[in-house]
């Protein structure tokens, strides 16, 4: 997969990115289109504030549910936590205008997951190949941080999406509320399956789960998170391909 470099060379901000018209000229279609909540869904209530103040500061930006983003025969899951509010919430697609999503497809790209060129925007032309996105929480939440009932009241799509996907038996989950999700989702229980980068927990159903570090800009930055970290946990993924 082509790509610019990831390390220091996407915006900051919406400004330095230039602003495209998402409504006008890209709609983002759910590789599960038949899953996902309606485009001005009511269910959490702060969730929907956020989203109608940015549908009037910005209304050329998606703002809504970000869909599921990949291939629907994929036998990868990757669980992310929520869109980013220059990322996702602004392009319409998951992991998309911001560092995040550069990182991880640059990953994807490397094991022969990602297809295309990321161009950091929706309509550039990138496919995911044997992997589908789905996210703990659909909507932009305040400073990155949903609540527990948002969570919770989001998780039915999560089991509903992961449930479209029968053919995913390895996931992969970004981060702590990521993994709390993805391990309800698949029926573990929280108290054994404690989260830590490249844990794996096997699910009573044998789906298999393995944990990272969310690829966010802090955590690369402060290397919380590395690409060898990241790349380990995506080999292991590989390895344990048709082994459950």
């Amino acid at each position: 997969m082509d790509s610019t470099p990831y390390t220091t060379e996407l915006p900051e901000t919406v400004e330095e990115a230039g602003e495209v018209d998402v409504t006008a000229v890209f709609a983002p279609v759910s590789a599960l289109p038949e899953t996902e909540p309606p485009h001005d869904c009511p269910l959490c209530p702060r969730l929907v504030a956020v989203r109608e103040q940015l549908r009037i500061e910005f209304p050329t930006w998606w703002n809504a549910p970000v869909p599921a983003f990949g291939d629907p025969a994929a036998w990868l899951g990757i669980i992310g936590l929520a869109p980013g509010k220059h990322g996702a919430n602004r392009t319409g697609r998951a992991f998309t205008g911001d560092y995040a999503g550069q990182f991880l497809f640059e990953t994807l790209g490397r094991f022969g997951l990602a297809t295309g060129t990321y161009g950091a925007k929706a309509e550039d032309g990138l496919g995911l190949d044997g992997a589908i996105i789905l996210n703990a929480v659909k909507c932009l939440p305040p400073e990155n941080k949903p609540t527990p009932e948002e969570i919770r009241t989001c998780r039915p799509f999560l089991e509903t999406q992961a449930d479209a996907v029968p053919t995913a038996r390895v996931f992969v989950a970004l981060g702590h509320i990521a993994h709390q999700s993805a391990v309800k989702m698949l029926g573990g229980r929280l108290p054994k399956a404690r989260f830590a980068h490249g844990a794996e927990h096997v699910m009573p159903d044998g789906r298999i789960l393995i944990d990272s570090f969310h690829c966010s800009r802090y955590n690369v930055n402060t290397g919380v998170l590395t690409a060898e970290m990241f790349d380990a946990v995506f080999e292991r993924a590989l390895a344990l391909r048709g082994t459950v």
